[in-house]
């Protein structure tokens, strides 16, 4: 049996490389999917003749990410699960960040999935059931995010407000968080220096490789699912063990040179 076969989903940054493998497992599953993003996908998911409803909408303004909220109650009559994917930033030194730039980088991050977290709750208890959301929240936020310092305090907020949120919504809804470690996707070739580049950082993880798209997806699935029903205001680290400290490398580097 899919295990949201007639629950209705919205995922924010559907048609990013994480965000599509998130739309895949959910359709797959039986759910129908209503993503969001400033621009339409090129190419949307598709499974069993199923497509997400696409609906353009930039989530830092509250009466877009509304609007995206309304649609899915307009087009499938309720709400079962939010999945706060879209995020980011480009990196640059604390030092020369304007103000402009942390404000949005915080916005987009932090304020954004919380403040449609706030519109979906109210949809959601509409909904018969407990209802889910998920935060899509990264290691940076638990250790230190050089070159990218507001997107780290962001999403270390996020976690703070998944944990807050699981308190006060309970039981209607149930909020949990990831903490998504490094992905291989094609989008980072370039800030990775190739395969090769890949192939090195993961060489320093646990697993030996970075996570594909669908191992998020799966994690995600599995906190929306009966199966995690007794789990609220969790962070669960998929990060394939975390990352070796550097200290740790250079002196085994430095061993095998002698």
């Amino acid at each position: 049996m899919q295990r949201f076969q007639g629950q209705v989903a919205i995922v924010t940054g559907g048609a990013g490389h994480i965000g599509s493998a998130i739309v895949e497992i959910l359709l797959r599953e039986g759910a129908n999917v209503v993503i969001c993003g400033r621009r339409a996908p090129s190419e949307q998911v598709e499974i069993g003749g199923r497509k997400a409803l696409f609906v353009a909408a930039d989530i830092r303004d509250p009466e877009q990410s509304q609007q995206v909220i309304d649609a899915a109650l307009t087009n499938y009559g309720r709400l079962d699960i939010l999945v706060n994917n879209a995020g980011g930033s480009p990196p640059v030194d604390a030092a020369e960040a304007s103000a402009s730039f942390t404000q949005k980088i915080i916005q987009l991050n932090l304020v954004a999935p919380l403040v449609m977290s706030q519109q979906a709750y109210h949809a959601m208890k509409r909904s018969d059931g407990v209802a889910n959301i998920v935060n899509i929240s990264s290691v940076s936020a638990v250790r230190s995010s050089p070159g990218t310092a507001a997107y780290g305090a962001a999403k270390a907020g996020l976690l703070n407000a998944t944990e807050s949120l699981a308190m006060e919504w309970g039981p209607d809804v149930r909020v949990n968080a990831l903490i998504v470690g490094l992905v291989h996707h094609d989008a980072g070739v370039e800030h990775y220096g190739g395969e090769e580049g890949f192939k090195r950082v993961a060489d320093m993880l646990p697993l030996k490789r970075m996570a594909k798209p669908s191992d998020i997806a799966d994690a995600v699935a599995y906190l929306c699912s009966a199966q995690a029903a007794y789990v609220s205001g969790a962070a669960l680290a998929v990060h394939g063990g975390g990352e070796v400290p550097v200290f740790l490398h250079l002196a085994k580097e430095a061993q095998q040179s002698h």
